[in-house]
Protein backbone atom coordinates (compact mmCIF):
# COMPACT_ATOMS: atom_id res chain seq x y z
CA UNK A 1 0.00 0.00 0.00
CA UNK A 2 2.82 2.42 0.84
CA UNK A 3 4.39 1.74 -2.53
CA UNK A 4 1.10 2.49 -4.28
CA UNK A 5 0.73 5.78 -2.40
CA UNK A 6 4.30 6.72 -3.16
CA UNK A 7 3.65 5.98 -6.83
CA UNK A 8 0.53 8.15 -7.01
CA UNK A 9 2.37 11.17 -5.55
CA UNK A 10 4.97 11.40 -8.24
CA UNK A 11 5.64 14.86 -9.76
CA UNK A 12 4.95 16.11 -13.30
CA UNK A 13 7.24 15.00 -16.05
CA UNK A 14 9.05 17.69 -18.06
CA UNK A 15 6.63 17.25 -20.96
CA UNK A 16 3.60 17.49 -18.67
CA UNK A 17 5.01 20.58 -16.97
CA UNK A 18 5.59 22.32 -20.27
CA UNK A 19 2.07 21.43 -21.32
CA UNK A 20 0.62 23.00 -18.15
CA UNK A 21 2.67 26.18 -18.64
CA UNK A 22 1.49 26.39 -22.24
CA UNK A 23 -2.17 25.99 -21.27
CA UNK A 24 -1.89 28.60 -18.49
CA UNK A 25 -0.16 31.00 -20.87
CA UNK A 26 -2.93 30.59 -23.42
CA UNK A 27 -5.57 31.20 -20.74
CA UNK A 28 -3.71 34.31 -19.57
CA UNK A 29 -3.44 35.65 -23.12
CA UNK A 30 -7.14 35.07 -23.74
CA UNK A 31 -8.12 36.75 -20.47
CA UNK A 32 -5.73 39.71 -20.84
CA UNK A 33 -8.05 42.07 -22.72
CA UNK A 34 -10.97 41.14 -20.47
CA UNK A 35 -8.96 41.84 -17.33
CA UNK A 36 -7.84 45.20 -18.73
CA UNK A 37 -11.40 46.04 -19.69
CA UNK A 38 -12.59 45.11 -16.20
CA UNK A 39 -9.85 47.27 -14.66
CA UNK A 40 -10.80 50.26 -16.83
CA UNK A 41 -14.46 49.75 -16.03
CA UNK A 42 -13.69 49.67 -12.30
CA UNK A 43 -11.72 52.91 -12.53
CA UNK A 44 -14.58 54.47 -14.49
CA UNK A 45 -17.03 53.49 -11.76
CA UNK A 46 -14.69 54.89 -9.11
CA UNK A 47 -14.41 58.18 -11.02
CA UNK A 48 -18.20 58.45 -11.23
CA UNK A 49 -18.34 57.82 -7.48
CA UNK A 50 -15.80 60.62 -6.97
CA UNK A 51 -17.96 63.06 -8.91
CA UNK A 52 -21.08 61.99 -7.02
CA UNK A 53 -19.26 62.71 -3.76
CA UNK A 54 -18.18 66.09 -5.09
CA UNK A 55 -21.79 66.78 -6.05
CA UNK A 56 -22.96 66.07 -2.49
CA UNK A 57 -20.29 68.40 -1.12
CA UNK A 58 -21.22 71.09 -3.63
CA UNK A 59 -24.85 70.89 -2.50
CA UNK A 60 -23.73 71.28 1.12
CA UNK A 61 -21.67 74.32 0.16
CA UNK A 62 -24.62 75.89 -1.65
CA UNK A 63 -26.89 75.17 1.30
CA UNK A 64 -24.54 76.97 3.68
CA UNK A 65 -23.87 79.89 1.32
CA UNK A 66 -27.31 81.07 0.16
CA UNK A 67 -27.27 78.88 -2.94
CA UNK A 68 -23.82 79.96 -4.13
CA UNK A 69 -21.83 77.53 -6.29
CA UNK A 70 -18.42 76.85 -4.80
CA UNK A 71 -15.82 79.17 -6.24
CA UNK A 72 -13.24 81.76 -5.20
CA UNK A 73 -14.82 84.62 -3.26
CA UNK A 74 -12.03 87.06 -2.38
CA UNK A 75 -12.64 90.40 -4.06
CA UNK A 76 -10.88 93.53 -5.20
CA UNK A 77 -10.46 96.41 -2.76
CA UNK A 78 -10.55 94.29 0.39
CA UNK A 79 -7.49 93.51 2.51
CA UNK A 80 -6.67 89.91 3.41
CA UNK A 81 -4.05 88.50 5.76
CA UNK A 82 -1.99 85.56 4.56
CA UNK A 83 -0.68 82.72 6.79
CA UNK A 84 2.79 84.31 6.71
CA UNK A 85 1.33 87.49 8.28
CA UNK A 86 1.53 89.65 5.15
CA UNK A 87 -1.50 91.70 4.11
CA UNK A 88 -2.67 92.10 0.54
CA UNK A 89 -5.23 94.31 -1.19
CA UNK A 90 -5.85 93.29 -4.80
CA UNK A 91 -6.84 95.58 -7.65
CA UNK A 92 -9.20 93.14 -9.38
CA UNK A 93 -11.17 89.99 -8.62
CA UNK A 94 -8.99 87.65 -10.68
CA UNK A 95 -5.89 88.70 -8.71
CA UNK A 96 -7.88 88.27 -5.49
CA UNK A 97 -8.83 84.73 -6.53
CA UNK A 98 -5.18 83.90 -7.20
CA UNK A 99 -4.24 85.19 -3.77
CA UNK A 100 -7.06 83.19 -2.14
CA UNK A 101 -5.79 80.07 -3.88
CA UNK A 102 -2.33 80.77 -2.42
CA UNK A 103 -3.77 81.33 1.06
CA UNK A 104 -5.60 77.99 1.04
CA UNK A 105 -2.52 76.08 -0.11
CA UNK A 106 -0.20 77.84 2.36
CA UNK A 107 -2.53 77.24 5.29
CA UNK A 108 -3.40 73.65 4.46
CA UNK A 109 0.19 72.59 3.69
CA UNK A 110 1.94 74.69 6.34
CA UNK A 111 4.40 75.77 3.66
CA UNK A 112 4.53 79.48 4.56
CA UNK A 113 8.27 80.06 4.38
CA UNK A 114 11.54 78.53 3.32
CA UNK A 115 12.53 76.56 0.25
CA UNK A 116 9.12 74.96 -0.29
CA UNK A 117 6.94 78.00 0.43
CA UNK A 118 3.78 78.18 -1.67
CA UNK A 119 4.24 81.11 -4.03
CA UNK A 120 1.56 83.23 -5.61
CA UNK A 121 0.98 82.23 -9.25
CA UNK A 122 0.74 85.77 -10.60
CA UNK A 123 -1.34 86.19 -13.74
CA UNK A 124 -2.94 82.73 -13.63
CA UNK A 125 -6.66 82.17 -13.16
CA UNK A 126 -7.04 79.35 -10.59
CA UNK A 127 -10.64 78.48 -11.44
CA UNK A 128 -10.01 75.91 -14.16
CA UNK A 129 -7.87 73.38 -12.27
CA UNK A 130 -8.10 74.44 -8.64
CA UNK A 131 -11.67 75.49 -7.79
CA UNK A 132 -12.08 72.22 -5.86
CA UNK A 133 -9.70 73.61 -3.22
CA UNK A 134 -12.43 76.06 -2.14
CA UNK A 135 -14.90 73.20 -1.68
CA UNK A 136 -12.39 70.94 0.09
CA UNK A 137 -11.44 73.78 2.44
CA UNK A 138 -15.10 74.38 3.28
CA UNK A 139 -15.65 70.66 3.97
CA UNK A 140 -12.31 70.42 5.85
CA UNK A 141 -11.25 67.53 3.64
CA UNK A 142 -7.60 66.52 4.21
CA UNK A 143 -5.27 67.75 1.53
CA UNK A 144 -4.15 64.14 1.01
CA UNK A 145 -7.64 63.12 -0.15
CA UNK A 146 -7.83 62.04 -3.82
CA UNK A 147 -11.56 62.40 -4.50
CA UNK A 148 -10.78 65.16 -7.00
CA UNK A 149 -8.52 62.88 -9.07
CA UNK A 150 -9.65 60.40 -11.71
CA UNK A 151 -8.32 56.96 -10.58
CA UNK A 152 -7.05 56.47 -14.14
CA UNK A 153 -5.05 59.71 -13.99
CA UNK A 154 -1.80 58.08 -12.90
CA UNK A 155 0.30 61.21 -13.45
CA UNK A 156 -1.88 63.35 -11.21
CA UNK A 157 -1.97 60.67 -8.51
CA UNK A 158 1.83 60.52 -8.54
CA UNK A 159 2.26 64.31 -8.36
CA UNK A 160 -0.35 64.47 -5.60
CA UNK A 161 1.58 61.89 -3.57
CA UNK A 162 4.87 63.75 -4.12
CA UNK A 163 4.00 67.46 -3.68
CA UNK A 164 7.60 68.57 -3.11
CA UNK A 165 8.95 66.87 -6.22
CA UNK A 166 8.53 69.65 -8.78
CA UNK A 167 12.06 70.89 -9.36
CA UNK A 168 14.31 70.33 -12.38
CA UNK A 169 14.47 66.61 -13.10
CA UNK A 170 10.95 65.87 -11.81
CA UNK A 171 8.06 64.64 -13.96
CA UNK A 172 5.72 67.61 -13.61
CA UNK A 173 5.07 69.43 -16.91
CA UNK A 174 7.97 71.60 -18.06
CA UNK A 175 10.03 71.02 -14.91
CA UNK A 176 13.16 70.94 -17.05
CA UNK A 177 12.41 74.32 -18.59
CA UNK A 178 12.11 73.11 -22.15
CA UNK A 179 9.06 72.75 -24.37
CA UNK A 180 8.88 69.43 -26.25
CA UNK A 181 7.93 69.76 -29.91
CA UNK A 182 4.20 69.57 -30.49
CA UNK A 183 3.20 70.55 -26.96
CA UNK A 184 1.77 73.76 -25.48
CA UNK A 185 4.40 76.48 -25.83
CA UNK A 186 3.26 79.19 -23.41
CA UNK A 187 6.40 80.61 -21.80
CA UNK A 188 4.94 80.73 -18.29
CA UNK A 189 4.50 76.97 -17.79
CA UNK A 190 8.07 76.43 -16.50
CA UNK A 191 7.64 79.07 -13.74
CA UNK A 192 8.13 77.43 -10.34
CA UNK A 193 4.98 78.87 -8.76
CA UNK A 194 2.99 77.10 -11.49
CA UNK A 195 4.99 73.85 -11.37
CA UNK A 196 4.54 73.52 -7.61
CA UNK A 197 0.75 73.63 -8.03
CA UNK A 198 0.49 70.53 -10.24
CA UNK A 199 0.36 68.35 -7.12
CA UNK A 200 -2.89 70.05 -6.09
CA UNK A 201 -4.70 70.11 -9.45
CA UNK A 202 -7.90 68.22 -10.21
CA UNK A 203 -8.77 65.83 -13.04
CA UNK A 204 -12.23 67.41 -13.05
CA UNK A 205 -13.02 70.89 -14.34
CA UNK A 206 -15.87 73.28 -13.60
CA UNK A 207 -17.51 74.76 -16.66
CA UNK A 208 -16.69 78.51 -16.90
CA UNK A 209 -20.35 79.44 -16.36
CA UNK A 210 -20.12 77.95 -12.84
CA UNK A 211 -17.68 80.67 -11.75
CA UNK A 212 -18.14 83.68 -14.05
CA UNK A 213 -21.18 85.67 -15.18
CA UNK A 214 -22.76 84.81 -18.53
CA UNK A 215 -22.84 88.55 -19.26
CA UNK A 216 -21.73 91.31 -19.51
CA UNK A 217 -18.31 91.68 -21.11
CA UNK A 218 -15.50 91.24 -20.54
CA UNK A 219 -15.61 87.54 -19.75
CA UNK A 220 -12.86 84.94 -19.71
CA UNK A 221 -12.96 83.38 -23.16
CA UNK A 222 -11.19 80.54 -24.99
CA UNK A 223 -7.91 81.05 -26.84
CA UNK A 224 -7.62 79.61 -30.34
CA UNK A 225 -4.04 78.41 -29.91
CA UNK A 226 -4.57 76.40 -26.72
CA UNK A 227 -7.40 74.79 -24.75
CA UNK A 228 -5.45 75.20 -21.48
CA UNK A 229 -5.64 78.98 -21.07
CA UNK A 230 -8.40 81.57 -21.23
CA UNK A 231 -8.15 85.19 -22.30
CA UNK A 232 -9.90 88.47 -21.58
CA UNK A 233 -10.93 88.47 -17.97
CA UNK A 234 -13.47 90.29 -15.89
CA UNK A 235 -12.21 92.80 -13.32
CA UNK A 236 -15.38 92.99 -11.28
CA UNK A 237 -18.14 90.54 -10.44
CA UNK A 238 -15.96 87.42 -10.56
CA UNK A 239 -16.00 87.20 -6.75
CA UNK A 240 -19.81 87.35 -6.70
CA UNK A 241 -19.97 83.78 -7.95
CA UNK A 242 -22.98 82.04 -9.45
CA UNK A 243 -26.14 80.94 -7.70
CA UNK A 244 -28.12 77.73 -8.12
CA UNK A 245 -31.28 79.77 -8.74
CA UNK A 246 -29.70 81.11 -11.94
CA UNK A 247 -30.01 77.70 -13.60
CA UNK A 248 -32.75 77.02 -16.11
CA UNK A 249 -32.35 73.25 -16.67
CA UNK A 250 -30.22 71.67 -13.87
CA UNK A 251 -30.69 68.11 -15.13
CA UNK A 252 -29.49 69.04 -18.63
CA UNK A 253 -26.55 71.26 -17.76
CA UNK A 254 -22.99 70.03 -17.09
CA UNK A 255 -21.31 71.38 -13.93
CA UNK A 256 -18.02 69.45 -13.83
CA UNK A 257 -16.38 67.09 -16.30
CA UNK A 258 -13.30 64.92 -16.84
CA UNK A 259 -10.95 66.64 -19.24
CA UNK A 260 -10.01 63.22 -20.64
CA UNK A 261 -11.89 59.96 -21.08
CA UNK A 262 -8.94 58.06 -19.60
CA UNK A 263 -10.75 54.75 -19.43
CA UNK A 264 -10.97 54.63 -23.24
CA UNK A 265 -8.17 53.79 -25.66
CA UNK A 266 -5.86 56.76 -26.13
CA UNK A 267 -7.45 58.71 -23.23
CA UNK A 268 -9.30 60.99 -25.68
CA UNK A 269 -9.71 64.67 -24.86
CA UNK A 270 -13.33 65.42 -24.00
CA UNK A 271 -13.78 67.35 -27.26
CA UNK A 272 -13.72 64.19 -29.38
CA UNK A 273 -17.28 63.22 -30.26
CA UNK A 274 -16.86 59.61 -29.10
CA UNK A 275 -15.31 60.56 -25.72
CA UNK A 276 -17.45 59.53 -22.75
CA UNK A 277 -15.95 61.58 -19.96
CA UNK A 278 -17.79 61.46 -16.65
CA UNK A 279 -19.93 64.56 -16.13
CA UNK A 280 -21.55 65.92 -12.98
CA UNK A 281 -24.82 67.64 -13.80
CA UNK A 282 -26.29 70.46 -11.74
CA UNK A 283 -29.02 68.19 -10.39
CA UNK A 284 -26.36 65.93 -8.82
CA UNK A 285 -26.56 63.14 -11.39
CA UNK A 286 -23.40 61.79 -13.06
CA UNK A 287 -23.35 60.37 -16.59
CA UNK A 288 -20.91 59.21 -19.25
CA UNK A 289 -22.87 60.35 -22.29
CA UNK A 290 -20.87 60.84 -25.48
CA UNK A 291 -19.59 64.37 -26.05
CA UNK A 292 -20.94 64.24 -29.60
CA UNK A 293 -24.49 63.97 -28.26
CA UNK A 294 -24.21 67.35 -26.53
CA UNK A 295 -25.20 70.60 -28.17
CA UNK A 296 -22.36 72.51 -29.87
CA UNK A 297 -20.41 75.28 -28.19
CA UNK A 298 -21.04 78.89 -29.23
CA UNK A 299 -19.21 82.05 -28.09
CA UNK A 300 -21.49 85.09 -28.52
CA UNK A 301 -18.57 87.52 -28.06
CA UNK A 302 -16.96 86.17 -31.23
CA UNK A 303 -19.55 87.81 -33.45
CA UNK A 304 -22.95 87.35 -35.07
CA UNK A 305 -24.18 85.21 -36.74
CA UNK A 306 -23.08 82.78 -34.06
CA UNK A 307 -20.79 80.01 -35.21
CA UNK A 308 -19.87 76.75 -33.52
CA UNK A 309 -16.64 77.14 -31.55
CA UNK A 310 -14.02 74.53 -32.43
CA UNK A 311 -10.29 74.39 -31.76
CA UNK A 312 -7.36 72.01 -31.83
CA UNK A 313 -6.37 70.00 -28.81
CA UNK A 314 -2.73 70.81 -28.04
CA UNK A 315 -1.37 68.76 -25.10
CA UNK A 316 0.65 69.93 -22.16
CA UNK A 317 3.91 68.10 -21.51
CA UNK A 318 3.09 64.59 -20.11
CA UNK A 319 -0.61 64.89 -21.03
CA UNK A 320 -2.30 62.52 -23.54
CA UNK A 321 -1.45 63.35 -27.15
CA UNK A 322 -4.14 63.98 -29.82
CA UNK A 323 -5.54 60.81 -31.31
CA UNK A 324 -3.90 61.73 -34.62
CA UNK A 325 -0.52 62.24 -32.96
CA UNK A 326 1.42 65.39 -32.07
CA UNK A 327 0.65 68.21 -34.47
CA UNK A 328 -2.81 66.87 -35.29
CA UNK A 329 -4.78 69.92 -36.50
CA UNK A 330 -8.26 68.39 -36.17
CA UNK A 331 -10.76 70.99 -34.98
CA UNK A 332 -12.78 69.75 -31.99
CA UNK A 333 -16.09 71.09 -30.72
CA UNK A 334 -15.75 72.27 -27.11
CA UNK A 335 -19.34 71.30 -26.33
CA UNK A 336 -20.42 71.78 -22.70
CA UNK A 337 -17.37 73.83 -21.73
CA UNK A 338 -18.78 76.85 -23.58
CA UNK A 339 -22.55 76.42 -23.67
CA UNK A 340 -24.45 79.17 -25.45
CA UNK A 341 -26.34 81.30 -22.89
CA UNK A 342 -24.29 79.86 -20.00
CA UNK A 343 -26.37 78.72 -17.03
CA UNK A 344 -29.52 79.44 -19.01
CA UNK A 345 -28.35 77.09 -21.76
CA UNK A 346 -28.73 73.36 -22.33
CA UNK A 347 -26.01 70.77 -22.88
CA UNK A 348 -28.03 67.58 -23.20
CA UNK A 349 -31.77 67.15 -23.65
CA UNK A 350 -34.48 69.65 -24.60
CA UNK A 351 -33.69 72.59 -26.85
CA UNK A 352 -33.52 73.48 -30.51
CA UNK A 353 -30.99 71.84 -32.90
CA UNK A 354 -28.55 74.72 -32.50
CA UNK A 355 -28.36 74.27 -28.73
CA UNK A 356 -29.97 77.67 -28.20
Amino acid sequence: MKNMIRETRRGFSLVEGLAVVLVLSMIGMSMGPSLQEMRSRAMGIASVANMQEIGVGAAMYAGANDGRMFSYSWRAGETYTMPDGREWTMSDDSAAATRQNTEILMRRTGRVSGEFKIKNATGRLPHRRFTHLVLNDFLNIPLEDTTHIDPADTNQLFWHANPLDNRIGSTVPYANGDVPAGYETDSTWPIHSIRQRWAFASSYQNVPSAWQPDTPNPRWLPIESTPHLFSGGINSGLADGRNMNQLMFPAHKVWMFEEFDREAEGSPYFGYDHARSAKLMFDGAVNVWASGDAYPSVIPEFGFPYEVWEQRYVPLDTFPVPLGGLGDDTELNQRFRWTYRGLLGVDYGPGDPDGR
